[in-house]
């Protein structure tokens, strides 16, 4: 079955995020539950909290989202430190968390590097002071 990921990003602002997590975090599962959410996940991040929510179909965001407990929730937050968006594992919208490596192998050579071009002087000028004619 796919998912369709939404994911609600509060920043630590005037207030620590987790706080905010701390006071919504109930209503916002319950509501998630019970109109469709087939998984969720809470994330703590250097930076706040990242609520992650996957929906069976698209109109289930749309329902939870205009919910008055998620309309108070999301209310209770600076603008500026909150985001939202579709996809989970970051901003970028990734239906999965990103994963990580490959990492460069210890004896790799690096990338090719273009040469300076030369630089060429140009001949000098006649040596010879100008000619002035009265």
């Amino acid at each position: 079955m796919s998912l369709s990921w939404w994911s609600i990003e509060v920043r630590d602002g005037s207030h620590p995020a987790r706080q905010w997590r701390d006071a919504y975090a109930a209503a916002l599962v319950e509501s998630a539950v019970t109109h469709g959410a087939r998984d969720w996940a809470w994330r703590f991040e250097s930076f706040g909290v990242v609520l992650e929510i996957g929906f069976a179909e698209q109109d289930d965001w749309q329902r939870f989202r205009a919910l008055p407990a998620v309309v108070a929730a999301l209310d209770a937050v600076e603008p500026s430190t909150l985001y939202v968006y579709p996809g989970r594992g970051g901003s970028a919208g990734a239906g999965l968390p990103r994963r990580r490596g490959p990492f460069p192998a210890g004896g790799a050579a690096p990338l090719p590097v273009e040469p300076e071009p030369p630089l060429v002087a140009s001949p000098p000028l006649d040596a010879r002071p100008p000619i002035l004619v009265p």
